[in-house]
């Protein structure tokens, strides 16, 4: 456990950025400032930070001092085995494995196709943060081994639902956009609608499943 496992800093006058070691830590942040009440409009987790938005400038000393009192413990476990994180329930999502870039991701990892998706959809994965638009989830649990780079030119249009990896992320499109992850699949399944609670399918603490469907 580390001493001093969060430093904040300012962030505006109602804001304030926490900054911890890595995503997994600041989705159990997060978590943790969510079931304390903490008084902010908006606890939003990223890949190291966590962000409190619109709180009582006359309350930014009682923020900090409660996020001085976090400390980056494992999180109880559930059916789901150990972990470092909050976990919540599972969604298995349906994929046609027929991306573009599906043969590349095979050379990288010196595997045949059908390896690729064999050990894509061995994992199970978490959403940790969403970012970039909105439904888009960060998904950690690709192991560092499998890591792969982003596309030299990313494309200037992905296909909505379009399965996707770069670094040791996982991730699904969930708008047609601009992207340059390297795309294994395509999902049906929507991820962003506005009258769904929450509206993105795969919130902060969800576990996601891929499974292989016929394209047929």
């Amino acid at each position: 456990m580390n001493v001093d496992p969060v430093h904040v800093r300012a962030f505006g006058p109602t804001a304030l950025l926490a900054e911890v070691d890595d995503a997994a830590a600041a989705l159990a942040l997060a978590t943790w400032l969510r079931e304390q009440g903490v008084a902010a409009t908006e606890v939003v987790p990223a890949a190291r930070t966590v962000l409190l938005d619109g709180l009582d400038p006359a309350d930014l000393g009682g923020a900090r001092a409660l996020l001085a009192g976090w400390r980056d413990e494992p999180a109880a476990c559930d059916d789901a085995g150990p972990g470092s994180g909050p976990v919540g329930p599972v969604v298995e999502l349906p994929v046609v494995y027929d991306g573009p870039d599906l043969d590349d991701v095979a050379d990288l990892w010196g595997v045949s196709r059908e390896e690729v998706v064999a050990r894509h959809t061995g994992l199970e994965l978490l959403s940790v943060f969403c970012g970039f638009a909105p439904g888009f989830a960060y998904l950690s649990g690709l192991p560092q081994e499998w890591a792969v780079p982003r596309l030299d030119s990313p494309r200037t249009r992905v296909p909505a639902g379009s399965v996707a990896v770069a670094d040791t992320w996982c991730g699904v499109y969930p708008t047609a956009s601009p992207g340059g992850w390297r795309l294994l699949g395509r999902t049906r399944t929507p991820l962003w609608e506005v009258d769904r609670d929450p509206p993105a399918l795969l919130a902060p603490g969800t576990r996601v499943r891929f499974v292989v469907e016929d394209p047929s």
